[in-house]
């Protein structure tokens, strides 16, 4: 009796213990609580301080929409600005041009400047920094909508998805200019690289006055190597 007794709570204590065992995972948060702090690694870190940069200096992204690429831009010695890392953009939703309103399945076109509140370290998608749509021009032109972003995973309706280890070392990029003392980091999105053959290709697109619009900021950027004010 004696025994059986004490089998029993046994099993009980097994049973509790898986409990909260399953409970804590169904509270799994994918990456992690402190996944936006996972650490750069140790060979992008050494590749900084062999361009004359470090991963507190400031930073700027260029995406390119119909290329599928996202390049980091990063500050050096010099006070110029030279090309880092280019990434494969893994999912973005609509056609080329700018988001025009809510709903429109629209990833967006243009200059938007991050700050450390548009930065998403609890996102759905591992991790995210939303773009700031819509920034002043898109606010004049009537351009609506709202959490636009760059995220990890690979599927968009409107945003940039990176997979989950390319937003990990983008968000790194990010937090590292943060607590250098930038105050926020440049992103330009164009449609296509913008050369003066890609606007001839797309010349009776309702978009051509708009492209060549940010196209004269793509162009300062290649020559003077530091973001333009926008």
């Amino acid at each position: 009796m004696i025994a059986s007794f004490f089998h029993r709570v046994a099993a009980f204590v097994i049973i509790v213990w898986l409990g909260f065992g399953l409970a804590a995972c169904s509270n799994f948060v994918k990456g992690g609580d402190n996944r936006h702090n996972i650490p750069l690694p140790a060979a992008m870190v050494k590749a900084l301080h062999a361009m004359g940069s470090s991963p507190q200096e400031a930073m700027v992204i260029r995406i390119f929409k119909k290329e599928e690429k996202l390049e980091v831009w990063k500050r050096t010695n010099s006070g110029e600005y030279k090309l880092f890392k280019t990434y494969d953009i893994c999912a973005y939703s609509g056609d080329l041009g700018p988001k025009i309103k809510e709903g429109d399945l629209q990833s967006p076109e243009g200059f938007y400047t991050i700050t450390p509140g548009l930065m998403n370290p609890k996102s759905n998608y591992f991790l995210a920094f939303n773009t700031g749509f819509p920034n002043k021009f898109d606010r004049a032109h009537g351009r609506t909508g709202s959490n636009l972003m760059v995220h990890g995973d690979c599927k968009s309706a409107g945003c940039y998805a990176m997979t989950d280890a390319g937003i990990a070392e983008i968000y790194a990029l990010a937090r590292e200019s943060f607590k250098g003392g930038n105050p926020s980091f440049q992103v330009q999105i164009f449609p296509f690289r913008m050369t003066t053959a890609s606007l001839a290709q797309n010349a009776s697109s309702p978009h051509l006055d708009f492209w060549r619009n940010i196209k004269d900021g793509h162009d300062l950027f290649e020559l003077t190597k530091t973001p333009p004010v926008w």
